[in-house]
């Protein structure tokens, strides 16, 4: 039952905890056990780093970088966020390929799209950073775009909030949730729930979506398990 095939996109941010930057060790480490419990199951699984925790390409922008370098420059910072998982799944004895789409063969397996299905077959955990290797793409359109490659069944994004809301939850108390949504649905109520990149990807190649609460412990077993999680978009 649920999902066999997932690709988990993990924001930076997320890896923050109370900080305002960096990594919180403790919570990348209860990443590390939940994301071992959802391979402990069978299940396949792929995850997507960003780095906002540390670098983001389009706020260097804002402050005045070239757009192209601060790009990279948030392409690093998702292989640092990247080698801090791996380092943790290692530790509690999963076996983690760590895989870039910039070359840097002393850290990081180059992507290489059959050798990531391969590992993920053989039951190992797949850590993708760099995005798409290419300037100008989020890691939102790389995670669906990698998903789409590696033939997973689902998308999941991890939010602060329990799935999609028709406002902002955070500063409107009465705002509606949606347990279910259409993409178009969603495009029709202008919902910001991908970057429009990517979220066309995912309604063009019929690629289901799952945007649940990550912080809630269990929640990540319990969507790859396809238990009632979040926000469902799809169809």
């Amino acid at each position: 039952m649920g999902y066999e095939r997932i690709l988990l996109k993990l924001s930076g941010e997320a890896l923050l905890g109370e900080h305002e930057t960096g990594i919180d060790p403790a919570t990348l480490a209860r990443f590390a056990r939940e994301i071992a419990e959802v391979r402990g199951l069978g299940k396949q699984l792929a995850v997507l780093m960003g780095g906002g925790n540390l670098f983001r390409g389009a706020d260097l922008a804002d402050e005045g970088y070239d757009r192209g370098t601060a790009d990279y420059m948030g392409m690093l910072a998702t292989v640092l966020n990247g080698l801090a998982l791996m380092d943790s799944l290692e530790r509690i004895g999963e076996t983690v390929r760590l895989v870039s789409s910039l070359k840097m063969e002393e850290v990081a397996e180059p992507y290489i799209r059959r050798r990531c299905i391969r590992h993920l077959e053989k039951g190992r955990i797949v850590v993708l950073t760099c995005g798409l290797g290419r300037p100008f793409f989020s890691t939102d359109t790389a995670a669906v775009q990698r998903a789409l490659e590696i033939g997973a069944d689902v998308v999941f994004k991890g939010t602060r909030v329990k799935g999609v809301y028709d406002r902002d939850p955070e500063q409107f108390p009465d705002a509606k949730f949606y347990e279910k949504l259409t993409f178009e649905e969603a495009m029709a109520q202008h919902l910001n729930i991908l970057d429009q990149a990517a979220f066309a990807l995912c309604r063009d190649n019929d690629l289901p979506l799952l945007v649940f609460n990550i912080f809630e412990p269990g929640n990540l077993l319990r969507a790859a398990q396809g238990d009632s999680v979040g926000t469902l978009v799809k169809g």
